[in-house]
């Protein structure tokens, strides 16, 4: 089923300030419990970059404040032209850096440096205070996207895996799971596990390995590509089985790029919401195809994905199954997973919009009624199964706050953010470590 250098040169830095070219930054601030953090101070700066001589220190660019959604208004900010990412011989950096600080009373500092923002795209930059345990302040530093600085190219493996051992999920059927634990390094280094929502790590990565301005069919070929890659080591149990404690790797030479606390993109992020119940496929194979590939610049990987490539095709029209078939084979098919695990109930199926009636619409509501207990922006609906107009505006209100199209229709994506927001409020998936 189908639904659908490590900085920048002197040259550059000219070209970031003098090109006349925005992107947009939002930042959302929310605590460990995932309530919006109300007020909190937002300060973007420009970072000095190397072979900046008339710079001798940041700049501030914007003061913000976040409102009762945790989150800042959208601000633009000057960017690399737009056709920089789009040119596969380009080997200047397609992207502006921002450095971006946030305080809150009662909250440890965070400071996210080298946050991307592309020109013509949003920039989401997802944050998580700590209460204060002393005079810590939290740091990440994001580093340079995989298609502009040289990582540890894939070690070849078989796309189709011997399973001799049934796990808790292997062979049985393909679920999406809710989490997945990524091991920031290589498997046997000593590295922090982090467990990040499935969603959530999608995104992560395909944010990191390509670039949210190309084609849409490009953008959803390679996001299928990583879905089907991660759906292979959760199905098989790939690094269980071999003693772990984790589901897959942030090395490139191992599996995919993910970077902790890096920001997203907004049409990266909508291409997930709509397809991650998806899959890679071969006939009369179980498991979901391990979909390795390369940058098909640096690197050169025959029969696997080129996601230059992949852009050039995008742009000369092809589809996102085209795509795929020119890479993986005429036998590939896109399939759907039988289960999305940790959401309480399914999808069922079908828009609900003003008229719909019924249990499912009932279901929702209660969903919407409590997580508006918390963003408090969502006015508060009475579940009586009817889709009124409250209901549409109670939607609406959800979808702009978690970044949706704001149709005030529960379509697929919506149904599914809802019930993630939900479980999360609700503590359903207490007990996993955060």
């Amino acid at each position: 089923m189908y639904r659908l250098n490590m900085y920048g040169n002197c040259m550059l830095i000219k070209m970031q300030v003098d090109s006349g070219e925005i992107g947009e930054l939002q930042v959302n601030v929310v605590d460990s419990n995932n309530a919006p953090i109300q007020d909190a101070r937002v300060i973007i700066r420009r970072p000095r970059q190397i072979g900046d001589e008339q710079q001798s220190q940041v700049q501030e660019v914007e003061q913000l404040q976040t409102d009762v959604s945790g989150q800042t208004e959208v601000v633009d900010l000057g960017t690399p032209p737009l056709s920089l990412s789009l040119d596969e011989s380009n080997d200047l950096k397609p992207y502006a850096n921002y450095d971006v600080e946030i305080n809150a009373p009662g909250y440890e500092t965070e400071n996210i440096d080298n946050v991307e923002v592309l020109a013509n795209e949003l920039s989401i930059q997802n944050v998580k205070m700590r209460r204060v345990e002393g005079d810590e302040t939290d740091n990440i530093n994001i580093p340079p996207h995989t298609l502009y600085y040289e990582y540890p190219p894939k070690i070849p493996e078989d796309d189709i895996k011997d399973v001799d051992e049934p796990g808790e999920i292997v062979l049985s059927r393909v679920v999406v799971p809710e989490y997945v634990v990524v091991h920031d390094g290589a498997p046997s280094s000593n590295a922090k596990d982090y467990y990040v929502t499935y969603k959530d790590y999608i995104k992560n990565v395909a944010s990191s390995e390509i670039y949210a301005t190309w084609p849409q069919a490009t953008l959803e070929a390679n996001i299928l590509a990583i879905m089907s890659f991660t759906m292979n080591r959760v199905y098989t149990e790939w690094y269980r089985n071999k003693g772990y404690d984790f589901t897959i790797t942030s090395s490139t030479a191992y599996d995919q790029k993910w970077i902790n606390g890096r920001n997203i993109f907004e049409s990266i992020s909508l291409v997930v919401d709509n397809i991650f119940d998806q899959y890679l496929s071969f006939p009369d194979v179980r498991q979901p195809i391990l979909t390795q590939y390369c940058d098909g610049k640096r690197v050169t990987c025959p029969n696997w994905l080129s996601q230059w490539g992949s852009c050039n095709l995008g742009e000369q029209g092809y589809s996102t199954l085209e795509i795929i078939r020119n890479y993986y084979g005429s036998e590939m098919y896109i399939n759907t997973a039988e289960q999305i695990s940790g959401i309480p109930a399914s999808w069922p199926g079908y828009n609900l919009d003003i008229g719909a009636s019924g249990p499912k619409v009932q279901q929702v509501q209660e969903q919407l009624d409590t997580i508006a207990e918390v963003y408090t922006a969502i006015p508060q609906i009475t579940a009586d199964g009817i889709y009124g107009e409250r209901t549409q505006a109670a939607v609406r209100a959800f979808q702009k706050i978690f970044d949706l199209p704001q149709t005030g229709i529960i379509n697929f994506a919506t149904w599914y953010k809802i019930s993630q927001i939900y479980v999360g409020i609700t503590r359903i998936a207490e007990g996993i470590p955060r």
